[in-house]
């Protein structure tokens, strides 16, 4: 079996059953899509092709009848491209192919050599050691037959690398296998560390699950009042914790919690696959979590939290609010500081990354803002919402959060930030670079009327400030409403800046960039032609012409 590539090369068409799509990057500009269609079909018969052109540098798709057919495409059709080109300015003349996910032909292993990939067959990796004690989750009677549970191993595993912190923490390894559990919670000082192959399995029987308090910046509960389910790995007051592995993967099995949620059986709030409260220096790395019952990664309240090449995965549909990374509902990312998420592809049943800090009058009161946050180099799809998401519970603040290198593909919606009258707080100093829009409905939105609160105790003069956002370079194709910015007379949204942004459409009507009670300007020409709103100015940021008012209201939800 091929290992899984690190989550930050899989490109769309991503799926973890059938691995016949290769993406193709650092295409030169002389390139055509014909080309490009012969080159690859040397490897095997094709059934798409697809070139995307950027600016600097393209890139592209190719999609086999068969997944051995991809595996030759990533070995050798690179090859002939590189000859015509030899210096190709945006990586050192190497065209770089990489395969969604490897097919099942033998043991092999991904090498990356002068800014290319291929494979060679090697024997089953080593697992590293992290920690000066390691332990095996065998040493404590783990079975990992997908059948047997494994609570109490997992359990005496950690207690016995919680005495260790001293002698600087221990290692728990996981070995392959389908390794069934109920939820459990983490220790300061761990390495947790999955073997390829190893999959930790969530049991399905809520009894299994333990209660939890509802989260203190978000009064009742999100889903029901009262308590709400802990998640399958948990841990809170920890420090210097690392998940990571050669791609195993977590799987919370979440199909009947929410088919149960649909059916409106559940007496609590669904839990979230992995949960890190009030703790901090956290890694998570070069794992697959799927199929959560509901947020899937939850850091709250924590500080320097990195995730990096990571996949993230739930049916597109059938998911209901498995946001990908909740901070703070960070990643659902809540109220978290300093943090990193880099290298990852996430394809699920809501946002993408969710960035939060608290809901309504008990987000204001909890007072954690997130802040400090670094998003680049994802891929992200998100048919029922958005791929970068921040709101719409931001009542800590949300500030100094930049997202670059983002590709958001067959989704809803691109990127959003959402509030609403009684949320208080303020989203400000958000930066956006560097982002591909690929069949999009809307790329762009920003949106002050998301009218959902915990009670009727909520505040309505607490007012959202939305101020200093800027987007540089903006591109893309099949996209409908490239733009909509929906503020109010109560919530303006100030400062936005458009800069370097081009998107091809497929509605063919005015109005698709859409503005209300916005203020803000445009450097250089832009397309599609930016609303009345915003001031224009040259490429040398010399005022050309000065809106003639910010109040104008371009909206029209109707397409």
């Amino acid at each position: 079996m091929i290992e899984p590539i690190l989550s930050g090369n899989l490109p769309p068409g991503f799926d973890s059953r059938t691995c016949r799509s290769v993406y193709i990057g650092n295409i030169h500009p002389q390139v055509t899509e014909p080309l490009l269609q012969e080159v690859f079909a040397t490897a095997g018969p094709l059934e798409g092709c697809k070139l995307i052109r950027k600016e600097k540098s393209s890139y592209g798709f190719v999609d086999y009848f068969d997944r051995r057919s991809a595996v030759v495409a990533i070995v050798t059709t690179y090859l002939p491209l590189l000859s015509p080109f030899p210096n190709h300015p945006s990586d050192g003349g190497y065209l770089t192919a990489r395969a969604v996910q490897p097919p099942e032909i033998g043991m092999e292993e991904r090498n990356i050599v002068d800014g290319f990939s291929f494979f060679r067959r090697v024997p089953m990796r080593p697992i590293s050691s992290l920690r000066p004690v390691v332990f095996f989750l065998t040493d404590f009677g783990g079975v990992g037959d997908g059948v047997t549970v494994n609570t109490e191993a997992f359990e005496k595993a950690i207690s016995a690398i919680s005495k260790l912190g001293k002698r600087g923490g221990g290692q728990l390894n996981v070995p392959p296998g389908r390794w069934l559990t109920a939820p459990f919670n983490l220790t300061s000082h761990m390495t947790f560390f999955l073997a390829e192959d190893a999959e930790i399995l969530g049991v399905q029987e809520e009894k299994y699950w333990p209660l939890m308090p509802p989260l203190t910046s978000y009064g009742y509960g999100r889903e029901h009042s009262g308590p709400r389910y802990g998640s399958l790995i948990h841990g809170q007051n920890l420090k210097d914790v690392i998940i990571t592995g050669h791609n195993g993967t977590i799987n919370g099995q979440g199909q009947t919690w929410w088919k149960k949620y649909r059916q409106k059986l559940l007496n609590h709030t669904r839990g979230p696959l992995v949960q890190i409260m009030w703790s901090s220096d956290i890694l998570i790395t070069n794992i697959t979590l799927r199929d959560s019952p509901f947020w899937t990664l939850h850091p709250y309240d924590c500080k320097n939290v990195t995730v990096r090449n990571v996949t993230i995965l739930a049916p597109i549909f059938e998911a209901p609010n498995t946001d990908g990374i909740d901070p703070g509902k960070c990643f659902l990312a809540n109220s978290c500081e300093d943090v990193v998420i880099e290298d990852c592809y996430i394809s699920v049943g809501d946002d993408g990354i969710a960035i939060k800090s608290g809901w309504d009058q008990y987000g204001i009161a909890y007072g954690r803002p997130s802040m400090n946050i670094l998003i680049r180099n994802l891929v992200v799809r998100s048919m029922v919402s958005a791929g970068i998401s921040i709101g719409s519970e931001m009542s800590g603040g949300v500030s100094n959060v930049t997202v670059e290198n983002l590709i958001v593909w067959n989704s809803r919606r691109a990127v959003r930030i959402k509030t609403a009258p009684g949320r208080g707080g303020y989203v400000r100093h958000i930066t956006y670079r560097n982002l591909t829009f690929d069949n999009v409905r809307v790329g762009i939105i920003i949106k002050t009327d998301y009218n959902e609160h915990p009670d009727e105790g909520y505040d309505r003069k607490a007012l959202p400030v939305l101020e200093d956002i800027s987007f540089t370079g903006v591109h893309g194709q099949g996209v409908r409403v490239p733009v909509r910015i929906h503020g109010s007379e109560e919530i303006p949204v100030r400062n936005v800046t458009f800069r370097d942004m081009s998107i091809g459409l497929t509605y063919k009507k005015k109005h698709i960039f859409q503005c209300a009670f916005v203020e803000g300007r445009v450097i250089g020409t832009i397309f599609p032609a930016p609303c009345e709103n915003l001031d224009r100015y040259d490429d040398q940021e010399r005022l050309v012409k000065r809106s003639a008012s910010q109040n104008i209201t371009d909206i029209n939800n109707d397409f």
